[in-house]
């Protein structure tokens, strides 16, 4: 059963891939299209979807209960980062990869993915559980996780950058944590949205899936499906999102019970521990795209973290159930 709630939990994204590809080759898209949806989803898409989605997931009850546990995935998330920081420099990860690698590592996709899965393998009375990690995660993608991949363009020209102080609130604020941090001032300060425009922004959010999905096909196309390979940056990636990350959570978890001889809600522990393990961000290929980054690398990542998830699903459901 949990086996076949992987498979139909990842089955339409692997299909809407295929589309872009399939697209592409019959030429529907020209060479420019990449791009413009790119930056339709960076700047637009992107934070109208989290808005909303902090609106609809979150109440200001569920922040306050659940701040307590927010400990566990933050900690989690700052040593994920050490560790993939760490990871970088003894491989040596080239320019461009860099940022990608880290966000690989830490970062997952727990919206378009999780959330569902969530819902499949543990039902609605999960999702105050599931907000716990959605928070952390989305965070630290749009606070830190963005920065990085900006910051290791390998363009950019670092001596002319050298003499200069201003700062680049592009970088240190993007417009999806610009809508994160909107939609926390409407929750907080109960702020009513009307209708029509609740409605357009979710139409607009609603997009992002799917145009990332398709983007990745086109990219995919571009690049032939001879591409996708398991390299060295790609099998530690993939070790440190589907190995490295939900351990160091379990660790975690299990040495905060311990110490403090509390005992945290069993589906608690399972959530946060199946959020910690799901894919990497779709929009990982576009966040590189944006930054000269390498778009291939991106692809590659997200698209076998997707095909491989289906497998990891079902043995991580194996060993939470001894925790």
């Amino acid at each position: 059963m949990v086996f076949l709630q992987s498979i139909q939990s990842v089955i339409s994204i692997i299909i809407m891939i295929a589309l872009g590809y399939f697209l592409k080759k019959f030429k529907w898209f020209d060479d420019n299209f990449g791009k413009s949806i790119s930056s339709l989803i960076t700047k637009v898409a992107l934070p109208a979807s989290i808005f909303v989605s902090v609106l609809k997931y979150l109440t200001r009850g569920s922040l306050i209960q659940l701040s307590g546990s927010l400990i566990y995935p933050v900690i989690a998330v700052i040593i994920s980062y050490l560790i993939s920081f760490g990871l970088v420099k003894l491989l040596k990860i080239r320019p461009g990869r860099r940022g990608i690698f880290m966000n690989a590592v830490v970062n997952a996709n727990t919206i378009f993915i999780g959330l569902p899965l969530n819902i499949a393998l543990f039902g609605n009375q999960s999702l105050p559980y599931f907000l716990i990690y959605y928070i952390t995660n989305t965070v630290s993608t749009w606070a830190f996780g963005v920065f990085l991949i900006s910051n290791d363009d390998p363009t950019r020209d670092k001596t002319k950058e050298k003499g200069k102080n201003k700062i680049n609130w592009k970088k240190i604020l993007p417009p999806p944590l610009l809508g994160f941090v909107a939609g926390l001032i409407f929750l907080l300060l109960n702020i009513p949205i009307p209708g029509f425009i609740d409605s357009t922004l979710t139409y607009v959010g609603s997009i992002v899936t799917p145009l990332s999905l398709v983007y990745i096909g086109i990219v995919l196309y571009n690049a032939g499906l001879s591409s996708i390979r398991f390299d060295r940056d790609t099998i530690v990636a993939l070790l440190g999102r589907f190995v490295i990350s939900p351990i160091v959570l379990i660790v975690l978890l299990l040495s905060g019970m311990h110490l403090s001889h509390a005992h945290l809600p069993s589906m608690l522990v399972q959530t946060q521990i199946v959020q910690s393990a799901t894919p990497m961000l779709a929009v990982l290929p576009i966040l590189a795209n944006e930054s000269h980054g390498d778009v291939k690398y991106a692809t590659n990542v997200v698209t076998t973290s997707t095909v491989l998830f289906v497998i990891v699903v079902p043995v991580l459901m194996q060993i939470i159930q001894f925790i």
